[in-house]
């Protein structure tokens, strides 16, 4: 007889809830980490532009812009980067009078290995992870 079998099933149906909270938790923290490069880079003209840039879980809030979206999981897992300003396309792009101000592209470009990397080294901690099942895990 095999000795450990029922802590063994235990630790292996609390891996995926560990797993999925410790993505969200990178998740978060990427997001956050491109909004806040975002906003240092916007352009200051009234400030409207870069108190409208956020992120938030599922769909962005109605008439707003997405910048950048995760694709969403088999457990529903998906962020969303957005503004609320019209002008952001103007100012990322540029128009005929006025001159391109990038501030997601560069921010995008320079984070998106660090988010991914983070993301998938706290996945491979939880998976590694040898502990007693918590309460959110049950």
């Amino acid at each position: 007889m095999v000795h450990g079998i029922a802590a063994l099933e235990k630790k292996l149906a609390a891996m995926p809830k560990r797993v999925e909270h410790a993505t969200r938790k990178a998740m978060e923290k990427g997001a956050e980490e491109l909004c806040q490069m975002m906003r240092r880079l916007v352009p200051v003209d009234s400030g409207d532009l870069k108190a409208s840039i956020s992120w938030t879980w599922g769909e962005a809030p109605k008439g707003a812009l997405v910048l950048a979206e995760s694709e969403p999981t088999e457990r529903g897992l998906k962020i969303t980067v957005y503004t609320t300003d019209w002008k952001a396309r103007w100012v990322e792009f540029g128009t005929v009078k006025m001159s391109a101000q990038p501030f997601f592209f560069p921010s995008w470009r320079s984070l998106r290995k660090r988010i991914k990397s983070r993301i998938v080294r706290e996945q491979r901690k939880a998976i590694r992870f040898v502990g007693p099942v918590t309460q959110s895990e049950a």
